[in-house]
């Protein structure tokens, strides 16, 4: 292959790379929050790193609700500053990322007896839209009865008294966290994923690195830096106990799951925002063929690292699904993917779930560790902002948050208003490869920008493409993830680089064998590393495709059988 860049093949050099220079900043945690600090550190001229355990993203910044939304929900909890501040963010987003967010329009309906009546309704949205200074053209505006039915036929009309319409933001979230620490990485930072933190470092009780297995290749490194960052979501606490330093207030962690349906079982028009029966808040949302409904809110005590849908979980959604949508009678078998993530929220006492506030916090040990917690995926660039300002008052220099005007990459298309022209011009370049058109310009307004060195990839390797027994459209996106995206699994490429799992699983099943040969050849893969890597993905379908309990009563007949 060509010259690496963020490649799968890089990761050692990287590794090697941050263990022999002295980083102003080691970021812990390769979500939506470490990824938004290291871009805000290096953008400021900082030398920074971050390591991931895991796949970047792999855990709650890929199992979100994929909204970069303001929580209508929270001006009840009178949460004022955050709706304002998360608010503001959602266009900041969007302007900077318009290949991975996109606006919403979301339905509220108004039913009898519901949390919210006409006129609170109206006027919360008008409240929301004045904190989050939405543009003019976005809005909300109110509905009565028969037109919010002509919006979304599918509604319950039992007890519907109308409904309110306004904007939020549909994003990819996984992809959203990919573009944030391409960027930094761009710019000069160094990031790798399946590297793990082990311990701490300290030298006279003030923290100066740390020690990181590599989960490849079992290698351990010793990283220094004068600022460590525990950005590790739902693992900040593990690393404050390291420190300990866990004391305090401390993490409540809680449980949301989705489920995915087809368009044609739940053809839904238009994304909806409910009340279930028992009051909690819901989530229905088409997106390309699919609509995906959540989330749960519950408290979670069990496997961080595999948060899974429970049998429990799963009746749940179909229940609250078939309320508000009573004609589609959905089944257990409609369900064609799920997934399941966990909030690390701020414990409070005597709040439950759903009540506690999405506020994020900033603890500072007396070795220095610097952790950050709670949040929400739509505040990550002003989280960043906050801890950065506590590093560069730290470091007595003056370096103010450039993050706001920084594209994110791939977000170089001119703004939204280009977003669109730039894939419909661009897409000349692939038929000239041998995809159509209406291909190419999928892969722009995928990638954004970044299309134009995906096709430069796929020319490079258009023979080994054409010989990969993928249609050139997919080959020629699993040559980009290897080389910019640092896909180290055919689960990282199927799953986060391209959101398969959970929304095309028909396309995950009829192309994850060419998609493991090409990443075996490409990566230098053992026959043994090749069959853990096929078992993990296995793994990953069983678990989206049935609750937990299914799964592993069809291991245990398994291997009684065996």
């Amino acid at each position: 292959m060509a010259e690496q860049h963020f490649s799968a093949l890089s990761r050692k050099e990287r590794l090697k790379n941050m263990t022999e220079t002295h980083l102003d900043v080691l970021v812990i945690g390769g979500g939506i929050t470490g990824a938004g600090i290291t871009l805000d550190a290096t953008a400021r001229g900082l030398n920074t790193a971050c390591i991931e355990m895991q796949d970047f993203a792999a855990g709650t910044s890929s199992r979100s609700t994929k909204l970069v939304h303001g929580g209508l929900r929270y001006l009840e909890q009178f949460e004022i500053k955050l709706v304002a501040e998360v608010g503001r963010e959602r266009a900041i987003v969007y302007e900077n990322a318009p290949h991975v967010t996109e606006p919403e329009w979301m339905l509220l309906p108004i039913v009898k007896g519901g949390n919210l009546g006409k006129t609170s309704t109206s006027f919360g949205l008008q409240v929301y839209d004045r904190l989050a200074q939405v543009n003019k053209h976005e809005r909300r505006y109110m509905l009565n009865k028969k037109r919010t039915m002509e919006k979304e036929p599918l509604l319950r009309e039992e007890n519907l008294l109308g409904g309110g319409v306004y904007v939020e933001y549909r994003t990819d979230d996984a992809r959203l966290t990919l573009e944030a620490m391409k960027k930094a990485v761009e710019l000069g930072a160094d990031a790798v994923n399946y590297a793990k933190a082990t311990d701490l470092l300290y030298d006279n009780g003030k923290l100066v690195g740390v020690e990181v297995k590599d989960l490849i290749n079992n290698e351990t490194h010793r990283i220094y830096a004068d600022h460590v960052v525990n950005a590790a979501g739902p693992w900040v606490d593990t690393l404050r106990k390291v420190d300990g330093s866990n004391k305090g207030k401390l993490l409540h962690h809680t449980k949301g799951i989705h489920l995915v349906f087809d368009l044609s079982r739940f053809p839904l028009r238009q994304a909806t925002y409910f009340d279930a029966p028992d009051g909690r808040m819901i989530f229905a949302i088409p997106r390309g063929n699919k609509a995906y409904v959540g989330t749960t809110d519950t408290d979670y005590g069990a496997n961080l690292e595999e948060p899974r849908v429970s049998r429990e979980d799963r009746d749940y959604i179909l229940e609250v699904t078939n309320y508000e949508f009573p004609t589609l009678k959905l089944k257990a078998e409609d369900v064609e993917s799920s997934w399941s993530g966990i909030r690390p929220l701020i414990q409070e006492e005597g709040k439950s779930a759903s009540e506690i506030s999405r506020k994020d916090e900033i603890f500072i040990s007396d070795s220095g560790l610097i952790s950050i917690a709670g949040g929400k995926l739509t505040g990550y660039r002003k989280m960043a902002e906050r801890i950065v300002d506590v590093v560069v008052d730290k470091m007595n220099i003056h370096a103010p948050c450039p993050t706001q005007d920084i594209r994110l990459s791939g977000g170089e298309v001119g703004g939204s208003s280009g977003y669109e022209t730039f894939a419909v011009k661009e897409a000349y370049r692939g038929e000239a490869l041998g995809m159509t058109r209406d291909e190419t310009e999928d892969l722009f307004r995928f990638y954004g920008a970044n299309g134009l060195k995906m096709l430069e990839l796929l020319e490079e390797n258009l023979e080994e493409a054409k010989n990969s027994g993928m249609p050139l459209k997919l080959a020629a996106r699993l040559l980009y993830a290897l080389e910019y995206e640092m896909a180290v699994t055919p689960l990282d490429f199927l799953n986060r680089r391209t959101a398969f799992l959970f929304f095309d699983m028909p396309e995950l099943k009829r192309w994850k064998e060419p998609v493991t040969a090409f990443m075996k050849k490409s990566l230098n893969w053992s026959e043994e590393e090749t069959k853990a890597y096929t078992e993990e993905l296995e793994s990953e379908i069983a678990y989206a495709t049935k609750p937990y309990e299914d799964v592993e009563d069809q291991q245990a007949r398994e291997k009684q059988a065996n």
